[in-house]
């Protein structure tokens, strides 16, 4: 039986006249696994700090098992900023001795790129103080991954990480035997990690078996069950369904819920966009050119990021932009959006932008936009316009698309200096709508967004008629939004990926592996064996013992590496190539185990 490890009994937590819990009574054991999700504004954080004991209930218990080491990754850290991140990180242990374990070395090569942190002027020995936040950020969680626990709690903690980061720590959670409380807005990551749910609502939490992808069935059957068949219909739960089921790729390494049960759910919704429908209303919107590059070079200073480029974005087309930080995804939209704004009059160092007469762009930045604190919201809207057309003869009122974003009619008058980040990044992407543009650029669009307000920001764009193109390191954004994925991976190309992100994680990865020396390749008779006729029994068996054997061995390189690095932990050169050494022979022991299972099961 799994050991408790935390338990609230009958928590109540006020603030103001608002009960943001109201009698929770919840438990997290040895081996759990918890997203806690809900709107901005409902409790996750104030849960998560109640249940951390960093912040006292109204009513009610907190009990800690005894001797709990738990760690805890607020959306504020605690770093000294006169220290270093060696300080921070690694503390008072010698050299030798993180250099020597494999689980530093791995923090380290995942959230910073390598053992020296190159994206540090003075590496380890760089002061906190004068660092970004998202640099900060990163510092604070390697810094708690890198300890031990019996429960990690972590809020927000893939912001300010791009793709590779997040696809790291996800497999960085799941093979740590901590228990786990994460409260994130990203989907994908929810999926991928977490086996229970808690969704706050209202001041209670209502919980669920398996990730994200079980909690939105889950969800949608029991508000089929409370609704009348006209609210079932327009649920949006089923749409988002709908997308989960059919969508590739697919959400979820096996079918955990009732797929029998989601299949019948979903029979009657239609595919989340009719993409016949948009391209034909997005061409007489737009005309047939939106943007044509030609031959065009992007710098930043004297930095070349993309050259050469030749592309189209038509109309219609759905784009998902994604990359390495600093390859040129926010100074291709700048250029794009310069060109546009002076009617193709603003050029980039290099070749020519050609703008489509009838374009009107629409372009959220990463920064939220200064408005004036002094107007309320339903005023800052109407400053736009009045009414709406989304395209596919649907037209809201401004008050209509408020309420669409979450700002109810008593939120609608408060001032915006008033609202939080969250709300103010909502009222951003609410105003550029009402601009009713045909072209839309979205940097990093689900930057401060709860799950509920990401759903009806997609269900939106499901029947926008126009060109859009994303950036974002939200996986499930990306995938649920766009037609198309292309990558800058730092070689100055952009490039199309039919895969998508699946692909450029490949890609990545074999640009990362290029960089390093390659270590000799193993005998190759287990792919030939492989292929020979199931009849060749005895070959397959002699392969057999050849990947043991050499398994064997690999398992002593291994050993006599650790070793080596052991010895060497001052010379971080040393250190970085030893650590690159046990990288490439752990990718063969893979590959031959892989290969052995392959011609065992032939046998």
């Amino acid at each position: 039986m799994a050991t408790n490890l935390v338990n609230l009994e009958a928590v109540d937590k006020v603030y103001g006249t608002r009960a943001l819990l109201d009698g929770i009574s919840l438990g997290v054991n040895e081996g759990d696994r918890i997203g806690v999700v809900g709107r901005n504004g409902d409790g996750k954080t104030t849960l998560i700090r109640i249940l951390a004991k960093l912040e006292t209930a109204d009513k009610g218990r907190v009990t800690h098992a005894g001797h709990l080491h738990l760690g805890v990754l607020t959306q504020h850290d605690s770093l000294d900023p006169a220290a270093t991140i060696r300080h921070e990180v690694i503390g008072d242990l010698a050299d030798h001795e993180w250099a020597g374990s494999a689980k530093i070395r791995d923090v380290l090569t995942g959230l910073f790129g390598g053992l020296d942190l190159p994206g540090f002027p003075q590496g380890l020995d760089t002061v906190i103080g004068p660092l970004s936040g998202g640099e900060r950020r990163r510092i604070a969680l390697a810094k708690l991954l890198i300890a031990e626990q019996d429960l990690i709690v972590l809020d927000e903690p893939t912001n300010h990480l791009d793709v590779e980061g997040i696809s790291w720590l996800a497999a960085h959670l799941r093979a740590r035997r901590s228990a786990l409380v994460c409260v994130t807005h990203d989907r994908w990551f929810l999926d991928q990690v977490c086996t229970r749910m808690w969704d706050v609502q209202r001041g209670a939490v209502h919980e669920y078996e398996g990730g994200y992808s079980d909690y939105v069935f889950a969800r949608a059957e029991r508000d089929r069950i409370a609704a009348t068949e006209e609210v079932k219909r327009q649920n949006l739960m089923r749409k988002e369904l709908a997308w989960l089921r059919r969508g590739a790729p697919a959400r979820t390494s096996k079918p955990r819920f009732r797929i029998e049960a989601a299949n019948e759910l979903i029979a009657d919704v239609p595919p989340p966009r009719d993409t016949a429908e948009l391209m034909k209303f997005a061409n007489s919107r737009l005309g047939k050119t939106v943007f044509e590059l030609e031959g065009v070079k992007i710098q930043a200073g004297s930095k070349e990021l993309i050259r050469h480029l030749t592309w189209q974005l038509g109309p219609g087309d759905r784009i998902g932009l994604v990359g390495v930080n600093g390859s040129g995804k926010t100074s291709l939209l700048r250029a794009l959006a310069e060109a546009a704004r002076t009617q193709g009059e603003q050029q980039p160092a290099a070749g020519r932008i050609v703008v489509g007469k009838t374009v009107k762009l629409a372009y959220l930045s990463q920064e939220v936009g200064e408005l004036d604190p002094a107007k309320r919201v339903l005023e800052a809207v109407q400053q736009v316009r009045d009414r709406v057309d989304l395209g596919k003869g649907r037209e809201m009122t401004a008050g209509q698309l408020c309420e669409k974003f979450g700002f109810t009619k008593e939120k609608q008058w408060t001032p915006v200096g008033d609202l939080s980040g969250g709300e103010r990044r909502r009222l951003q992407i609410l105003r550029l709508l009402m601009d009713e543009p045909n072209v839309l650029f979205l940097d990093e669009p689900t930057n401060d967004l709860d799950i509920e307000t990401l759903t009806q920001l997609e269900d939106l764009l499901d029947g926008w008629p126009g060109s859009m193109v994303v950036i974002s390191h939200d996986r499930y954004f990306v995938e649920r939004t766009t037609d198309k994925v292309y990558a800058l991976l730092g070689d100055q190309a952009l490039r199309m990926l039919p895969r998508g992100l699946d692909e450029y994680l490949e890609r990545r990865q074999r640009v990362i592996e290029a960089a390093v020396p390659a270590v000799a390749p193993a005998v190759t008779e287990a792919a030939a064996a492989k292929q020979k006729s199931a009849g060749d029994a005895r070959a397959a068996k002699k392969e057999l013992q050849r990947i043991e054997r050499r398994l064997d061995r690999i398992s002593e390189q291994e050993t006599k590496l650790h070793a080596r690095i052991a010895e060497q932990a001052t010379d971080f050169e040393a250190v970085a190539k030893l650590d690159a050494e046990l990288r490439e022979l752990a990718a063969e022991r893979d590959e031959l185990e892989l290969k052995w299972l392959e011609l065992a099961d032939e046998g």
